[in-house]
């Protein structure tokens, strides 16, 4: 009987972490091919903060959002870790609202719509491999 349900369990994780590899490893492609549409190292993606880096410069063209998103990161584990709830809470909702203006500022200097955007935000294992595996071209940070 219980090895039944041990046998179960084991075969669920092993699809949920081929499942978890799987959605990596299309994140890193789509990544990658935005960040090589954009002119910058697709390798790039491959790299923790570096890649956030190059997604500032792709979005905004500045440090700008780097800038935030590492404030923002910071705070939230030195909250965490101190206790600070509402602290911890406020970088949250901070990250939650650059996330916001990142996927509005990439959708925009590639071309595409508000509506894009909004794809960007709620679906983004949809619409960012869109962005990466379709026809948008990178047209460079927009002002608006």
């Amino acid at each position: 009987m219980y090895r039944d349900v041990y046998s179960f369990l084991a075969v669920f994780g092993i699809l949920i972490v081929v499942f978890a590899l799987a959605v990596c490893i299309l994140f890193i492609a789509t990544n990658w091919k935005i960040f090589s549409k954009a002119g910058k190292p697709g390798w790039g993606a491959l790299i923790p903060f570096y890649n956030t880096y190059i997604m500032s410069d792709i979005a905004f063209g500045n440090l700008s959002y780097f800038i935030a998103v590492m404030v923002s990161w910071g705070v939230s584990l030195t909250g965490g870790f101190s206790g600070s709830s509402i602290l911890t809470n406020i970088a949250g909702l901070a990250s939650l609202v650059l996330y916001v203006i990142y996927c509005v500022k990439i959708s925009k200097a590639f071309g595409k719509s508000g509506g894009f955007a909004v794809g960007l935000v709620l679906l983004p294992f949809i619409f960012f491999p869109i962005l990466g595996f379709g026809s948008a071209e990178y047209i460079g940070p927009q002002k608006y």
